[in-house]
């Protein structure tokens, strides 16, 4: 199978997944609210935000691992595949007892950080019961996902994750409507998501011939120390929203903020998912040596998620507020309707998906060392801003932060790439940064007149789609006066793949 053919793979399958993660978002949630109340869904939220912190696990080995595959894969060296794949799998094993220990640690302190609405018993079982979850989902497959990622077969994790999601929301659906316990149904969740490891591991062994007879004396990782620091950058940026206004806010509030998140976090997935092939085609690139063809793909990649991601959240922007009315219709215990932090947060979400092509690039090509300070300056930025404003504008001081850091990092990434690796021209960047602003711009004033009905579900999706299909014309109006030739080949890739169904 060609690498293209395998991106085009790639990206349907994810795209599918992303959909089911985002439907399946929509469901939960709402039923956490009802049956269980906001204090309770914050409590769940705030414990999988400091859970997240399973992933320091892979101390960013995970990204550095997938780059050191791409040349062993495209040389079929198979020996030196073992080498990586031994040294990883022994990597994350040694790892595992830091889990059980941080997972303790914080059953003993968590229950201290927050408000006194559970006893602690009820709290640290549910620690133990997520913490489960989210290793099933993540430690045990995590070196099986890497090789296929690396490989351009992430389609069969997302087919399995796609099956293993739908297995586990309908269950979810019959627990918590049937008045089972919270922890009842989280713990069904992290049964079923076990699935996943055993049949991925089947996989790789039957098609990547991987032993036991190869012996790793030294580390076969380039860059590892680099990418443990920018991994654990992410991991404090990705967490720090929660993180302060689980110190220094409510459970009320980390429902609200977990509400709009899932909103424009389903968005960013999908428009991620839209390029997830991109990441090992670029690095396949690389190590071939295909500097022209991977620059040409680039900057059509570039453009694409500008282009996206300004249509997407813009619309998004306008929607997010009379369609967090109507999901927490009947729901009183907290005040879901915030407009500025909805705005603020959606705008730091499309910003964070403008960065993804320049990151991309950069860990495909392993400068995990040369861009480490501004991924470490990134969440100290975060942390500062968001304790500084949190206490004086609540979620949009949190929000505010975020944005003001992603900001910072994106126009990093998009200086460093402009001068190093592929050699971009930065006007390229200016100019689509100008369109995006015109298109915010348009998109607003010609929808702002529209008026969006939050009475029900369906008399919503009714002013969605007619927002959604102006501002899909304007875009493709804009686009066709500045960049035609990308919009004619974005048409006729459209067209060769309907054909293709």
């Amino acid at each position: 199978m060609s690498r293209v053919a395998r991106f085009r793979k790639n990206t349907i399958s994810s795209l599918v997944y992303q959909v089911l993660v985002f439907v399946s978002g929509l469901i939960i949630p709402r039923l956490f609210l009802s049956y269980y109340g906001s204090d309770v869904y914050g409590l769940v939220s705030s414990i999988t935000s400091f859970l997240g912190f399973i992933t320091i696990l892979d101390l960013g080995i995970g990204a550095v691992i997938t780059a050191n595959f791409y040349k062993p894969l495209a040389e079929k060296n198979t020996k030196r595949i073992n080498e990586i794949y031994k040294y990883a799998r022994k990597f994350y094993n040694k790892l595992a007892l830091i889990l059980i220990l941080y997972t303790v640690a914080l059953i003993f302190i968590y229950p201290d950080l927050v408000e006194e609405r559970f006893d602690n018993y009820f709290i640290e079982l549910l620690i133990a019961i997520i913490s489960f979850s989210v290793f099933s989902q993540y430690f045990f497959a995590i070196v099986y996902t890497l090789l296929l990622r690396s490989d351009q077969k992430q389609y069969i994790a997302f087919n399995l994750n796609s099956v293993t999601l739908i297995l586990n929301t309908i269950l979810s659906i019959i627990l918590i409507t049937s008045g089972f316990s919270v922890h009842i149904v989280k713990l069904s969740t992290a049964i079923i998501f076990l699935i996943r490891p055993v049949v991925l591991s089947f996989y790789v062994k039957k098609h990547y011939n991987i032993t036991n007879d190869s012996e790793v004396k030294r580390s076969p990782i380039k860059q590892k120390w680099n990418g443990i620091a920018q991994h654990l950058a992410y991991l404090v940026q990705d967490k720090t929203d929660i993180i302060v206004l689980t110190l220094f806010s409510t459970l009320g509030n980390i429902s609200v903020y977990s509400i709009h998140y899932l909103i424009v976090s389903g968005i960013r997935s999908f428009i991620y998912a839209s390029t997830a092939g991109f990441s090992a085609l670029a690095g396949n690139m690389i190590a071939r040596n295909e500097i022209k063809k991977l620059k040409n793909f680039f900057e059509k990649f570039e453009w694409l998620m500008h282009t996206i991601s300004t249509l997407l959240f813009t619309t998004t922007g306008i929607l997010i507020v009379p369609f967090v009315k109507v999901y927490t219709k009947g729901i009183y215990d907290v005040n879901y309707i915030v407009p500025a932090f909805a705005i603020i947060l959606s705008t730091g979400t499309a910003v964070r998906c403008f960065q993804l092509p320049y990151n991309t690039v950069v860990q495909a090509a392993l400068h995990f060392k040369e861009t480490q300070k501004s991924a470490i300056i990134e969440p100290i930025i975060n942390v500062l801003v968001s304790i500084i404003l949190v206490k004086q504008l609540g979620l949009v001081g949190v929000a505010i932060g975020t944005f003001i850091s992603i900001s910072y990092r994106t126009i990093y990434l998009a200086n460093y790439l402009g001068n190093n690796i592929i050699k971009i021209d930065k006007k390229n960047t200016y100019k689509l940064l100008l369109v995006d602003i015109i298109s915010v711009i348009i998109m607003i004033a010609l929808t702002n007149s529209i008026k969006i009905d939050s009475t029900n579900y369906f008399s919503w999706c009714l002013s969605a789609a007619l927002i959604l299909a102006i501002n899909v014309i304007i875009t493709t109006i804009i686009n066709l006066l500045f960049y035609r030739k990308n919009i004619y080949f974005v048409f006729s890739r459209i067209i060769v793949l309907l054909k293709n169904l």
